[in-house]
């Protein structure tokens, strides 16, 4: 029965309830053994599957849920990537990634023609889609390996783009060699380029003058849930609009990404669009394991196992070559080539397009589905045993591709990460700016932010307190990470969360008397600062400077003054009350209570 198929609340639970326990299971093991989620959610859909348990049948439909994970990836992947940027990496997009595609796909072109009986049209048919990668695999694996604004993961993510670029190319091939006359012409290259070109400005004017007020008015709500919603209709209208003109919906949302890239509300875009981003992947994996043909694999697995083979071995050898000439060291070109060995989800589509232009049989179309499959199951094991050998010779792993990878970037500069930008926030940022600290700020305030930029500050619109924001602002790489909010807003059990997630960074609080020092005694930060206590004790000297006492007194009194407010403060601290006994050295004064 098809998953959509309305049987009711509790056939839907029950699906529900089987595929996010096997998607669990199977990812943690994964995990666990360092293979990575995605090969997780393939297993897991073959065990659930028709072919196997039966637990769960309606791949396909699944499966087109699921390609919604493929468009918010590109979406969060646009974000990464601001329009100058995108120009900076012009030529490796439309250079490597061009020679990526075409190289590849008539390479393996050239595999099916020496290993099989097809007709010319229908090894092209399946071979230019086979020289295409899984972005949906692949990003992941550079995101969670940190990678993804390093040389190398914008090479792989060149590639990447131009294959995306290249799908509605590959799909006027297969209908100019369409044997089907029931499929009509439709219009020709130029004219869809053209279209292309129209509907990327379009978005990008729809960006500026529409969807940035949009977010601004939002954000002044303070309405999270409409922020949800409002990033979710941004991705959904960009993407509906390039599929109702013939184009890739995953080029849609990605061009979305980057108009919104450079914009305040980055972080809070990715953080809150991040979840959906990995149920639906994981769905569209889980898909993909179901439909994957046992059958076709059992009856000839040396054709299946062979291809995938050759797929992978071709594939890697032509993009390591392609690295070399492009300037990459062997140990980086090796390991662009077996990130980018495998086949793609766009296979699939391109598979289906030339079945219907009878180029292909099902049962064709069905075998190199089920090569692809394995193809993309290898990766995670060939990135994990070709580890070593791609690591760089005395470093700590200069290309960590690989499942599981850590975020941090070795060798990089320090970098720091203050939330709140108001007038406390402004003076340690530019502080820190001044000494050559990378800064990134976030604030809440849509006026405050609008008013840095008429001073050339770029502050993120993002509430700080949320450890899924930190993360998207660079947190996990930072080594300073500053609260200068005001309203005690960080207590104990942020301050403890915040250690938990970044334990590289050192955190620092903005504190405004000694009840809120009390409020965090024994947390996990390496410091706090109220702000009353300076500014009074640079009053007092300049009171004292002016009765004429000397530098040496001065200095003498503010250190027994330090001295004593330290010794008061913990035993208050350790007590947890304002009126808790004094150290018989303090002064007794009633004034002193609260400073």
């Amino acid at each position: 029965m098809p998953l959509m198929e309305e049987h009711g609340a509790g056939l839907v639970l029950r699906h529900g309830f089987v595929l996010l326990g096997f998607a669990l299971l199977f990812v943690l093991l994964f995990r666990r053994a360092g293979l990575g989620a995605t090969l997780g959610y393939l297993v897991a859909g073959v065990v659930i599957g028709p072919q196997v348990l039966g637990l769960v049948d309606g791949a396909e439909e699944m499966s087109g849920i699921g390609e919604l994970g493929i468009v918010l990836l590109l979406f969060l992947v646009g974000l990464e990537l601001t329009p100058a940027r995108l120009w900076r990496m012009r030529h490796e997009i439309f250079a490597l990634g061009l020679l990526q595609v075409t190289l590849c796909g008539l390479a393996v072109t050239g595999l099916i023609l020496l290993t099989t009986g097809f007709s010319p049209a229908a090894a092209l048919a399946l071979g230019l889609p086979l020289g295409l990668s899984s972005t949906a695999q692949v990003l992941p694996m550079l995101q969670s390996a940190g990678r993804v604004r390093t040389p190398f993961g914008e090479r792989a993510f060149a590639i990447l783009l131009f294959q995306d670029l290249s799908i509605i190319p590959l799909l006027t091939i297969v209908a100019a060699m369409s044997r089907n006359p029931a499929v009509p012409d439709g219009p020709p290259g130029w004219q869809m380029v053209v279209i292309g070109l129209a509907a990327v400005f379009g978005l990008i004017a729809a960006g500026r003058f529409a969807i940035r007020p949009l977010f601004r008015l939002i954000g002044g709500l303070g309405e999270r849930e409409m922020f949800v919603v409002a990033a979710l209709f941004t991705i959904v209208a960009a993407a509906a609009l390039m599929q109702a003109l013939g184009l890739s919906a995953a080029l849609g949302a990605f061009v979305a990404g980057v108009m919104l890239a450079d914009s305040p509300y980055r972080h809070e875009l990715e953080a809150d669009v991040e979840p959906f981003r990995s149920i639906l992947l994981g769905l569209f994996f889980l898909a993909v394991g179901m439909m994957l043909d046992l059958g076709a694999i059992a009856d000839r697995p040396l054709f299946v196992f062979g291809l995938a083979a050759g797929l992978i071995v071709v594939k890697a050898a032509v993009i390591v070559a392609l690295g070399l000439a492009f300037r990459m060291r062997w140990r980086g070109a090796l390991a662009l080539g077996l990130l980018l060995s495998q086949g793609g989800e766009f296979g699939f589509v391109l598979f289906a397009a030339a079945q219907d232009a009878l180029l292909i049989s099902p049962e064709a179309a069905s075998l190199f589905g089920a090569i692809v499959t394995l193809s993309m199951a290898t990766t995670p094991f060939l990135m994990t045993i070709t580890g070593r050998i791609r690591a760089e010779p005395g470093t700590a792993g200069q290309v960590r591709e690989g499942p599981g990878a850590s975020g941090s970037r070795g060798g990089a500069r320090a970098t720091a990460l203050v939330v709140g930008y108001g007038r406390f926030g402004q003076t340690v940022a530019q502080t820190l700016i001044a000494a050559g600290i990378p800064v990134t700020l976030i604030d809440r305030d849509v006026a405050l932010i609008d008013l840095a930029q008429e001073f050339d500050a770029k502050v993120y619109f993002g509430d700080g307190t949320r450890l899924d924001l930190l993360r998207q602002a660079g947190a996990a790489e930072a080594q300073l990470i500053l609260f200068c909010i005001d309203r005690d807003q960080v207590d104990p059990a942020l301050a403890q969360a915040v250690r938990e997630a970044f334990p590289q960074a050192a955190v620092y609080v903005r504190v405004f008397d000694r009840r809120s020092v009390m409020l965090l005694h024994g947390s996990p930060i390496d410091g706090v600062v109220r702000e009353v206590l300076e500014s009074a004790l640079a009053m007092a000297r300049m009171g004292l400077e002016r009765l004429g006492l000397s530098e040496a007194e001065i200095e003498r009194a503010e250190a027994t003054w330090r001295r004593i407010d330290a010794e008061r403060l913990k035993a208050q601290s350790e007590a947890g009350d304002l009126h808790a006994p004094q150290p018989a050295s303090i002064l007794r004064d009633p004034g002193e209570v609260l400073g």
